[in-house]
């Protein structure tokens, strides 16, 4: 009986041998079938290595290209006095000033991220105008793998690549119509986003880790350390969503209450850090002038907020050329349309959101409402709610593409986004670069051996970057009749008569930037020399001694 059962199973395989050797069979040849883990043989693991290497060579070179892309549109600006005080205070960093004794650095200091990334350059490239550039477009290629890294959760194949595209559209939306590099110029709250984005992506990916809580505090304390819209968007963002998720499970022990305990240990741990960093000798700080403006006000403020997400967005295109106005308009419009979707549809399914869109959303809501309320709104300065932009653009890659797509539909989609941030960005690049206008000046200083004087704000540490610190302009500024040192993003040291020798001073001829009743200041000088709208009073004594008497 049991011999008979075997012979009858082995007939349907003895005949499909045979119909397989028929001439004209459409029968397909007997093959042992596969085990659940695929074939063994040596060539399925190796074949899977060659794809993993093969696709982490591609994202290392695609971020490669855009780091070059980067820094090509930086040099659509040029550097300033504030971009090269910064590289200064990061030169004296790496030459062993940590703490930056001395200095008087500006209510956002950047002290815990831009200024290390320019520290970091200036091991290469010294101390040069090529510095800031590569800074400003490293700095941006880091915020851009945070965004990038935290819209692909939960994707696979090329829905990867096409939410890599709609986060990399929006970032550079900006760039399509904007004659100056916003988003790559002088450190101001750009690179204080790695920080927010970062935090977020700990929390999401790893929230279960022992050290995630730990790790955290160090990300929130650092961040505020440098910048305080870590304090005011990151941190509350994080105690909201991590808190509401520690009250919906209904538990006291949880992960998401570690992490809402470590991001309110952070606020007085950053303040012991800096409190310490003072008794040591650290830099000054120039008080944030920050307030909550009166109600009447937050109408006004809300239309600059609007402004703000237009600028920032691309909204606002300029160009040569209608054609260029519209396209920059609509590619615009699109990202910003795209990322209020993306907040809409976490509103919308915020109880299944993963804890990385709700982070996101709330920051947006948190920068936009402190920004609305205070008195921070200024027409010309979209930098302070710059954190939107990279939270924005993270939800408008969820939102827009699905974690898996098929067929045409993925290919097309893809291929698209791809263009679209390709064209921007090529766009800008193509843009002839800037020149620094204070380029001559610095040049005609080296060339007569002045290396050591004076000069208004804008004309100063500007000349001491270009010049590799041949040639040191220090800022004064005029007050009522004498000469003071401008006491923003300087240091004190620099006006000690016992260590320097100031011999000349820099007036503007055709501008308001340190006047010529300076000579009545200093007195007749012993020669005047002219570059451009410049006049260089020189002199055969030590003006820093006047200075520094003025100053008392």
């Amino acid at each position: 009986m049991v011999r008979t059962m075997v012979w009858a199973k082995r007939i349907p395989a003895d005949e499909d041998r045979l119909d397989a050797q028929r001439p004209g069979s459409r029968s397909v040849p007997f093959q042992r079938p596969a085990g659940p883990k695929g074939p063994k043989g040596p060539k399925g693991p190796e074949g899977r290595r060659v794809r993993r290497l093969a696709t982490v060579a591609a994202w290392i070179a695609g971020f490669l290209a855009l780091f070059g892309l980067y820094l090509r549109i930086s040099f659509n600006g040029y550097v300033t006095s504030d971009g090269a005080n910064n590289a200064l205070q990061a030169w004296d960093m790496l030459h062993g000033h940590v703490l930056l004794h001395g200095w008087i650095i500006g209510d956002a200091t950047y002290y815990t991220f831009d200024l290390p990334v320019l520290a970091i350059v200036e091991i290469f490239s010294g101390l040069s105008d090529l510095t800031g550039h590569v800074a400003s477009a490293l700095t941006y290629l880091i915020v851009t793998f945070g965004a990038v890294a935290l819209a692909l959760t939960d994707s696979r194949g090329l829905a990867r690549a096409a939410r890599c595209g709609v986060v990399i559209a929006v970032l550079t939306a900006m760039f399509h119509g904007s004659s100056a590099p916003w988003l790559l110029g002088a450190p101001d709250h750009t690179g204080t986003t790695a920080f927010l984005l970062f935090s977020f992506l700990l929390i999401d990916r790893v929230p279960a880790r022992r050290y995630t809580p730990v790790l955290l505090l160090a990300i929130l304390c650092a961040g505020q350390i440098g910048d305080a819209t870590v304090l005011y968007v990151a941190v509350p963002a994080v105690v909201a969503v991590c808190g509401y998720r520690a009250v919906a499970a209904r538990k006291v022990r949880t992960t998401d209450a570690a992490n809402a305990l470590a991001a309110a240990v952070s606020v007085p741990l950053a303040a012991a850090v800096r409190a310490a960093m003072l008794h040591f000798g650290g830099y000054q700080m120039v008080a944030p002038k920050i307030a909550i403006s009166g109600p009447w006000k937050w109408l006004h403020n809300a239309d600059l907020a609007w402004h703000a997400l237009c600028v920032l967005f691309g909204v606002q295109a300029a160009g040569s050329s209608a054609l260029t106005r519209d396209a920059g308009y609509i590619l615009g419009l699109a990202c910003l349309l795209a990322a209020a979707a993306g907040v809409a549809r976490v509103a919308w399914t915020w109880r299944t959101a993963s804890r990385a869109e709700q982070l996101l959303c709330v920051a947006i809501v948190m920068d936009l409402s402190a920004y609305v309320i205070s008195t921070m709104p200024i027409f010309n300065n979209p930098y302070e709610v710059v954190a939107v932009l990279p939270c924005g653009a993270v939800l408008a890659a969820r939102a827009c593409v699905p974690g898996q797509m098929a067929g045409t539909l993925r290919t097309a989609m893809a291929t698209g986004l791809a263009i679209a941030a390709l064209l921007t960005l090529t766009t800008a690049a193509a843009r002839p670069a800037a020149a620094g206008p204070t380029a001559p000046l610095g040049a005609w200083l080296e060339a007569h051996g002045l290396t050591y004087g004076l000069a208004g704000y804008w004309n100063s540490s500007v000349i001491t970057l270009q010049s590799g610190n041949r040639v040191q302009v220090r800022a004064v500024v005029m007050r009522g009749r004498q000469v003071v040192p401008y006491d923003w993003e300087t240091n004190t040291l620099w006006f000690d008569a016992s260590r320097h020798d100031a011999t000349f001073v820099i007036i503007g001829l055709h501008h308001n930037d340190l006047s010529p009743s300076a000579e009545q200041f200093f007195g007749k000088p012993y020669k005047i020399g002219y570059v451009a709208h410049w006049a260089i009073l020189i002199y055969q004594k030590n003006l820093l001694e006047q200075v520094a008497m003025a100053g008392r």
